[in-house]
């Protein structure tokens, strides 16, 4: 069997991942943007709880109260608020929030990516800034994601009793910087396909 890999996708092939491309789109949307939108601004119960770390100084399985807001948990605590105000609504989904934005610019380029499979040809300049935003997209969800919820974790427990029992922890998520470091590497790739597919077409 002859031809190159990308003129062997069929166009069902194309369809069906862009439509699987797609849903995870519309499912993102939906579920990661639009409904925490909506527990923020009213419409849904409000967004109450937020997922912390505990040292092991602070592990205790009583629930610690202070004001509206109380914590519980021996390992991985849960930060809960009986009845928050708008800005602790906010702060609760943030994270969340720009996470699953970022996850919108990734899948929305994967799908113009495959989108130009029609054309029988991947190596594309515009293939090429694509897999280069995608990078950068996924070393922001490794370095500033975890960020927001460290900085936003601050501000809901500052001025509470709960301030020292929740400390300030900052991680990187290391899968995700070598998963970025590996799509950095392909748009490298990409770039010199692009370019030798214009060389050889500059020869014929």
């Amino acid at each position: 069997m002859s031809g190159k890999p990308w003129q062997m996708w069929s166009r069902s092939d194309n369809r069906a991942l862009e439509a699987v491309l797609g849903l995870a789109l519309l499912l993102v949307g939906l579920s990661g943007v639009l409904l925490p939108i909506l527990r923020v601004t009213g419409p849904l119960p409000p967004a109450h709880t937020r997922e912390v770390e505990l040292d092991d100084v602070t592990r205790s399985p009583a629930v610690i109260a202070s004001g509206g807001a109380s914590l519980r948990g021996t390992r991985t605590g849960e930060l809960a608020f009986a009845h928050p105000d708008l800005t602790e609504r906010l702060l609760l989904v943030l994270p969340g929030v720009t996470r699953a934005l970022l996850l919108l610019v990734i899948l929305e380029l994967l799908r113009r990516m495959v989108r130009s499979l029609r054309d029988g040809d991947v190596f594309i300049a515009q293939n090429t800034r694509r897999l280069g935003v995608i990078a950068v997209a996924v070393l922001v969800l490794a370095t500033l994601i975890p960020l927001v919820d460290t900085v936003t974790t601050t501000i809901l427990v500052s001025g509470t009793q709960l301030s020292s029992k929740v400390p300030i922890a900052y991680e990187l998520s290391g899968p995700y910087v070598l998963l970025a470091l590996l799509l950095a590497a392909a748009a490298e790739a990409f770039r010199q396909g692009a370019r030798l597919r214009a060389d050889t077409e500059g020869l014929v």
